[in-house]
Order: C-alpha cells, then sequence, then structure tokens
C-alpha cells in the first residue's frame, strides 16, 4: 500500500514539467497566478492535485491552453519547438509558492 502512495506521487510530479518565467509572468505572481509547463494530456484535477501536493497550497482555478508548435531557424536550418500545454494555477490569497532561491 505504502508503494502504490510513492508511486502515485511520482506521476504527480511527472504532469508538472517546469515553471514559466517571462516577464509577463513574473507581473502575474503579484496576482497570484503562476505559469507551469504540464504533459498535453493532463487534465485540470490532476494539475491541481499535483499543485496542491507538491507546494502545499489550496488552488483556486486551473485554465489551460495547447501551445503549437513554433518554427525556429537556426543558421541556415529551420526546425520546430515541439507543442506542449501551459497551465495557469490561481491560488487562493494566503498561498504563495516560492519560485525564486532566495540567496
Amino acid at each position: 500500500m505504502n508503494k502504490t502512495i510513492q508511486v502515485n506521487k511520482l506521476a504527480l510530479i511527472d504532469i508538472i514539467k517546469y515553471p514559466i518565467l517571462t516577464d509577463k509572468t513574473t507581473q502575474m505572481i503579484e496576482e497570484n497566478k503562476y505559469y507551469f509547463a504540464v504533459e498535453v494530456k493532463a487534465k485540470k484535477t490532476k494539475i491541481k492535485k499535483a499543485i496542491e501536493q507538491l507546494f502545499d497550497v489550496k488552488v483556486k482555478r486551473v485554465n489551460t491552453l495547447i501551445v503549437k508548435p513554433q518554427k525556429k531557424r537556426i543558421g541556415k536550418y529551420m526546425g520546430y519547438k515541439s507543442k506542449y500545454k501551459k497551465a495557469i494555477i490561481t491560488l487562493y490569497d494566503p498561498y504563495k509558492i516560492n519560485l525564486f532561491a532566495d540567496n
């Protein structure tokens, strides 16, 4: 039984790939909204459960969108960045996620 709980926790960790940090997303942190790249097949309920367990916060809302493949040029070669799913996580007021390491 303990092994299944650990497997489920690892599965939830695999859903969240990395936080998306840009100028716009850092401004949205003030409004308690956080952006993450997640698995393309992940459902909103699984994303919510993963965020709540990983960061020990209470999620108010989850919005998702799939970012289409974008053309990328390196020298004379053209290629594509692969598609990914972006999740916009809104938290309840007292909760925060610290994405930046404190020095």
